[in-house]
């Protein structure tokens, strides 16, 4: 299957068969109807989804609740979401922990075992806080212990860090300084990669 979900909080479950014969100009896949796509996830339709709002909540359910549908379809409600707030991540939970990054450089890893499950469309729970210090939620991924991130600011630095050395805390926290910003610039992305031996190879 082929997983969406936009910024508005919909997602889209499409068997991959529907896309096995595309055209040189493409083919649509989901009925967008203004809305902006996120992310997208191949699946065997037997996954558990997150989703994780610009608002610091996230929403934990069964790829079962959201039916396959037709490559037209414009999809269902995954998470609802405050006006002026967006999804911002799409994980498709394996092993490892769950990385939340905001605005002014701070994050944390969170079990999932932190987020149950519950049922496709409500509001979620608290994932990281949103706080004034924080700043609003940017980026969310699945790590594992062995994985490094690249943070990405607004000014164009990148700064590559181990997975290990971002604290392990619970899901209502404000989290720990990941990179240091100047006053005019904010975290804008964050990007897993795997761990290099050297810098040699």
């Amino acid at each position: 299957f082929v997983f969406m979900a936009t910024s508005s909080g919909t997602v889209k479950n499409t068997s991959l068969s529907q896309c096995s014969r595309p055209r040189a100009s493409g083919i649509i896949a989901i009925d967008l109807r203004g809305d902006r796509l996120v992310d997208v996830a191949v699946t065997d339709g037997e996954r558990e989804i997150m989703l994780v709002g610009s608002n610091g909540k996230a929403i934990r359910f069964s790829e079962s609740d959201v039916r396959p549908m037709g490559r037209g379809a414009a999809g269902v409600r995954g998470i609802r979401l405050p006006s002026g707030d967006e999804v911002i991540a799409l994980c498709v939970l394996d092993e490892g922990m769950i990385l939340s990054a905001t605005e002014h450089g701070y994050g944390k890893r969170t079990s999932p075992d932190e987020f149950s499950v519950q049922g496709r469309g409500g509001q979620g729970v608290i994932a990281i806080q949103t706080s004034e210090r924080n700043g609003r939620t940017v980026g969310a991924l699945q790590v594992a212990d062995d994985d490094e991130i690249m943070l990405i600011s607004s000014n164009g630095t990148l700064v590559r860090t181990p997975v290990t050395d971002i604290s392990v805390i619970g899901r209502n926290t404000q989290g720990v300084r990941l990179i240091r910003l100047e006053d005019d610039q904010r975290l804008v992305g964050l990007a897993r990669i795997e761990a290099i031996e050297s810098d040699d190879e």
